[in-house]
């Protein structure tokens, strides 16, 4: 048997709605079970598959799938048949902020699965679709012999599409299209082998003709934003996740790590891998230009507590960058902090995080898709941030006052060289020292020096 979890953004909905396929033998011989929906689902089935002497099982009145007849012919005949479950784990994280719920329903799973078990003689080939991998004891206790095929190198392009796809089956749709945009906005993700597109925006490209962050307007990632605040996560620290792959591997109601739900639901993937005696070590990053821009102008809205503001300011430091005025651009950010109100900052825990202020400031220049490296080593230590735009190079390092004398941001720039890395390419350079204060919430030090090639 094989599992393949299958890229998707979830969409929030009731139970009630959640619906599971799981096609037995043939195409006319399925059931189905969903809360409201199931019995006209299966009588339709079970028409269909009378015209052939079949009677196809339906859940009683309870919907307990297990105390279907296992003589029922239809679980006889043809043997060697073939089982397909879609989004096995969509009713459990369809209530993210409902643990109880979510366990009442991986409990009801663990019934419905276990009936593929006990079929187990009569089924050559069973194939799950799904975003997360729950822990067999938690979900797949009757069904313990999974084959989990997610970062399987043979398998790793069966979820989207290569290069050689977009080239060839897409050709005629890539005239008047930027080929290195579409790569930079929708290529990357890679499970172990050729990094792949997203399917869902690729196809809408093609017939809307415009760079739009498709997949991620399918639903904001509420529950993932409010998780990463909640967890004081360091924004730009999603750039750079080190993490086992038994981590990754990990997913259940009541523990839910930070990673996993990351790289499971699709906004992160897999940069590189060590391997290990007996382990496997992964590097994660955002997989392209669409995850990276609207990931991080959703966290911004809620870092900033105001979505309208956020809507303003990005596209001015846009402006700023390309006219080089930096006195304005530490009037933007000192604006910005001052306008959140104070009781924000009393209530909420991550204004009082001192990643907080750095990360509102990375993320500005996240959501812009700008080209953004993070903790760039230099021969004297790590530049905090450096940003390539327009034929210019921008290095930032970023202090808290509390924690350092005034002043020391650009004067530690300066003193370790970190424009020594970036002189070949032939561009001007700028250094930005920022210094921030959690006493004030706000810029208190802005300082640069350009420097001509």
């Amino acid at each position: 048997m094989a599992v393949c979890r299958v890229l998707r953004h979830s969409l929030f909905r009731p139970p009630a709605e959640s619906l599971f396929l799981v096609w037995l033998y043939r195409p006319e011989t399925w059931w189905t079970q969903s809360r409201g929906s199931g019995v006209a689902y299966a009588r339709t089935a079970g028409r269909a598959a009378g015209a052939a002497g079949d009677r196809v099982p339906e859940p009683d009145d309870s919907g307990d799938l297990r105390r279907t007849d296992p003589s029922c012919p239809c679980f006889q005949r043809r043997a060697g048949g073939g089982a397909l479950v879609d989004e096995y784990d969509k009713p459990v994280l369809d209530n993210p902020g409902r643990p109880e719920v979510a366990r009442e329903i991986r409990d009801a799973l663990r019934n419905l699965y276990s009936v593929i078990k006990d079929s187990d003689a009569h089924i050559r080939f069973a194939m799950l679709t799904g975003v997360s991998k729950f822990s067999k004891v938690s979900l797949f206790s009757g069904l313990n012999n999974l084959n989990d095929i997610t970062v399987d190198m043979r398998y790793s392009a069966i979820c989207g599409y290569t290069d050689a796809d977009v080239d060839s089956v897409f050709a005629a749709e890539l005239p008047g299209l930027d080929r290195e945009e579409i790569r930079r906005w929708y290529n990357g993700y890679n499970w172990t082998g050729d990094p792949v597109y997203n399917p869902f925006d690729l196809l809408l490209l093609f017939q809307k003709r415009e760079f739009r962050p498709f997949w991620f307007e399918t639903g904001t990632p509420t529950f993932l934003v409010d998780l990463l605040t909640a967890r004081h996560t360091f924004t730009p620290d999603l750039e750079r996740l080190v993490a086992l792959e038994s981590l990754l591997s990990s997913f259940d109601v009541d523990h839910i790590p930070t990673e996993a739900l990351m790289f499971q639901a699709g906004y992160l993937t897999i940069d590189s891998v060590r391997r290990l005696p007996g382990l496997m070590q992964m590097t994660l990053r955002y997989p392209n230009q669409e995850v990276r821009s609207s990931l991080n102008g959703a966290l911004l809205q809620v870092l900033t507590h105001d979505p309208v503001r956020y809507g303003i300011h990005v596209p001015r430091l846009y402006d700023l960058l390309l006219a080089n005025d930096f006195p304005a651009m530490q009037a933007l950010f000192t604006a910005f902090f001052a306008s959140i109100p104070h009781d924000w900052y009393r209530n909420n825990p991550i204004a009082r995080y001192e990643g907080y202020y750095a990360s509102v400031f990375y993320s500005h220049f996240a959501a812009l898709g700008l080209d953004i490296r993070l903790e760039d080593t230099a021969n004297h230590g790590r530049i905090d941030m450096a940003v390539l735009f327009n034929g210019h190079v921008y290095l930032f390092e970023f202090k808290v006052v509390e924690l350092v004398p005034e002043g020391k941001a650009l004067e530690q720039l300066e003193r370790r060289g970190y424009a020594d890395k970036y002189r070949d390419r032939g561009e001007p350079i700028h250094l930005v020292g920022v210094e921030f204060s959690k006493e004030a919430r706000s810029v208190v030090g802005f300082e640069t020096r350009s420097m001509c090639p």
